[in-house]
């Protein structure tokens, strides 16, 4: 009788110990963090993409209402002094006009601008950090210090990654990779179907179609009027 009451004793005493040990690793054990994680723009684009029937898709860098009727669609490159200036001209319609949103498509031009097609995967990088808020921020400040035409020089690329608050070791890390080498040529590729032949190119798109055009570097008023007679 007393072995059978030490061996339920026994029993007890290992089960307990399991219970303890089950306890201690499941305090040991760390809930996954999301601090390295990209922070996305808040828009969500989704429905947009939607609507404009394939014509852009969520790998597009996509700012502006993303409930709009209208979508530009850009073709850009970084050192050309006429997309430079329709950069800014295209931040101020998407900031007085509620009815338009705007993607950029990298097409740089390698032979005017050497630098271009590196500064684009740079825009990349930071999008890989930082989403399309990143993406951004670094693109406006390459056009707000360039002097265009290959006038950048690359060192300042790590800067501008400090500068918008990224992980410059990240950053380099992926710049030196190449590994959005594929992503620029896909845009370009995709420009040259669209019929793209200089830049900026930009195409007015919708409900799915292609419903205008704004050729080159056009003022601020231009492009108003021009979005204004599509009906």
């Amino acid at each position: 009788m007393q072995n059978i009451e030490k061996k339920q004793i026994i029993s007890i005493i290992i089960v307990v110990g399991f219970i303890i040990a089950g306890v201690i690793l499941l305090r040991g054990t760390k809930a996954p963090t999301t601090e390295n994680k990209p922070i996305v723009n808040n828009n969500d684009y989704t429905s947009l993409v939607a609507l404009q029937g394939g014509m852009i898709s969520l790998d597009d860098h996509i700012t502006g209402n993303p409930n709009a009727e209208l979508v530009i669609i850009e073709y850009s490159d970084l050192e050309c002094p006429f997309c430079r200036i329709f950069h800014a001209t295209m931040h101020q319609v998407i900031e007085t006009n509620q009815n338009v949103a705007w993607v950029y498509r990298h097409y740089p031009i390698p032979q005017l601008h050497q630098k271009a097609f590196y500064e684009a995967e740079a825009t990349e990088c930071a999008w890989e950090q930082g989403g399309d808020e990143a993406f951004w921020k670094y693109a406006d400040r390459i056009f707000a210090i360039t002097p265009s035409n290959d006038g950048l020089d690359t060192s300042e690329l790590p800067r501008i990654a400090e500068y918008v608050g990224l992980n410059v070791q990240s950053f380099n890390a992926c710049l030196a990779s190449g590994k959005f080498k594929n992503k620029i040529q896909a845009d370009i590729d995709r420009g040259v179907i669209d019929g793209v032949n200089g830049t900026p190119s930009s195409f007015i798109i919708k409900n799915g179609q292609v419903v205008g055009t704004i050729p080159g570097a056009l003022p601020y008023q231009s492009v108003i009027q021009t979005l204004s007679q599509i009906r």
